[in-house]
């Protein structure tokens, strides 16, 4: 599990994937959509995907020439969970500890 939120982690911390999270949000969007709003080339940009899809937060499928991304919540869900057990553990610190 370790490994998978650090993954999951490393591929958030860049604004371009957080990006991409946002709008698969709202639905499937093909890779020409996803790209347009990012000023670079599309093989940087297929590089970003590519880090997400590695990770398990991006699913894409290829049909005919158009391939179409999808959001996977397994991992987001994963990361939510243990953020929820950190923010228990720092609500529920005994008395004195520091801040």
């Amino acid at each position: 599990m370790t490994q998978q939120l650090n993954a999951f982690f490393s591929a958030m911390s860049d604004p371009t994937r957080r990006a991409v999270i946002e709008r698969l949000v709202s639905g499937p969007a093909s890779v020409t959509e996803l790209h347009a709003p990012h000023d670079m080339a599309l093989p940087t940009f297929m590089r970003h995907l590519g880090v997400l899809e590695k990770t398990g937060i991006v699913r894409s499928v290829k049909k005919g020439r158009v391939r179409t991304c999808h959001i996977e919540y397994a991992p987001l869900i994963e990361a939510q969970g243990w953020l929820a057990w950190q923010r228990h553990l720092w609500e529920n610190r005994p008395e004195g500890s520091a801040d």
